[in-house]
């Protein structure tokens, strides 16, 4: 604080500049991850980066059936669903402290 209650504006717009530095170096680490979720025990395994992105889906052989390809279809967005799941509760760890002061919104 300055004389007259005021606060140090160069103080913080140091402090800002710091927490962005810091949440940018902490998205860059959690594109480079990757977080597998999975259906039907295991049929179906998807691969998303720790944004949320997909980059890999992969699919047993025993979850093929040519007469049932809706219960397919339901496994691949039960696993999708899952993997983005597990990257937002990862995010949510890793940038959580980050983004506090800011409602807590990581914006992935």
């Amino acid at each position: 604080m300055t004389e007259g209650g005021m606060p140090d504006m160069s103080a913080l717009l140091a402090q800002a500049q710091q927490m962005q530095a810091s949440l940018m170096a902490a998205k860059d680490e959690l594109a480079a991850v990757r977080v597998a979720g999975s259906a039907a025990s295991g049929l179906v395994t998807a691969t998303v980066s720790g944004t949320g992105s997909l980059v890999s889906l992969d699919i047993s052989p025993e979850a093929l059936d040519p007469d049932d390809t809706e219960t397919l279809a339901d496994m691949v967005v039960a696993a999708v669903h899952d993997a983005t799941h597990n990257a937002e509760a990862l995010a949510q760890e890793r940038l959580g402290g980050l983004t506090s002061g800011f409602g807590g919104e990581l914006g992935l």
